[in-house]
């Protein structure tokens, strides 16, 4: 089978200069050209195609070229790896969504301890806690992000749950891809103890992450076909006792 391209930029709501980005990026299998110099395409192109719209949804373009690239080498092991990394980064995002909103919606905010005096934190127990890098912690704090107390004795970050709050949110806004602004004004907001537009926004968030773990399933579903037209997979599947 052979199709046109005005054809399949059709079917894919996309148009022919796109497709020729494909190309052009060697994220599809070459191209031969008709008698009159047009471009040809053939179910396995079409395939290509349909995977790459569908994936770039989900996973987006940058790890879609690279799934891409594998297939045409034949690959596919590391393609699936791949797109599995991309999923259980997701799912960490997910998870630090539901417990920033958990941590939103506690009244008791400070913890004190046995002395009766203000728990505080140090960053590499703060990383721990939220599963989030000490690097991206001193990283949101040079963009002004977070204002952290030092320690007075020796000069280091010291956090208390208002920090830990802070940090949950910012994560979370960032892995749901809103705007410096926003997460500035969120964070501003929280510092004033008005959390009501924090929560909002946190399971907004989650929703977003919901939205792109559908996405990506359905991305999944077209690599999985393109995979089995490539003969990259077995058709039937083995279970071992």
């Amino acid at each position: 089978m052979q199709v046109r391209p005005i054809d399949v930029a059709r079917k894919l709501n996309v148009s022919t200069s796109a497709l020729r980005h494909y190309e052009e990026w060697g994220i599809v299998p070459p191209i031969e050209r008709a008698p009159n110099g047009y471009r040809v395409y053939t179910e396995e192109h079409i395939a290509y195609f349909e995977c790459i719209r569908a994936m770039n949804t989900g996973y987006g373009m940058t790890l879609t070229k690279e799934v891409m690239r594998l297939l045409q080498r034949k690959e596919a092991d590391a393609a699936l790896w791949k797109v599995n990394e991309a999923q259980a980064a997701l799912h960490r995002d997910k998870t630090i969504a539901e417990k920033t909103i958990e941590v939103l919606e506690t009244k008791q905010l400070e913890e004190l301890d046995a002395r009766g005096r203000q728990k505080w934190m140090t960053i590499g127990e703060v990383s721990e806690e939220t599963n989030i890098p000490a690097s991206a912690i001193r990283h949101w704090e040079k963009m002004g992000l977070l204002t952290l107390p030092r320690d007075p004795e020796n000069g280091y970050r010291r956090f208390n749950r208002s920090q830990v709050r802070q940090i949950l949110i910012i994560r979370t806004l960032r892995s749901a891809v809103y705007s410096l602004d926003i997460i500035k004004r969120v964070i501003k907001e929280l510092d004033h103890n008005n959390v009501e537009q924090a929560r909002k926004i946190a399971r907004d968030s989650l929703e977003f992450l919901n939205r792109l773990n559908r996405n990506q399933l359905r991305g999944a579903h077209y690599l999985y076909r393109l995979c089995r037209l490539l003969h990259l997979v077995d058709d039937h599947w083995e279970f071992y006792a």
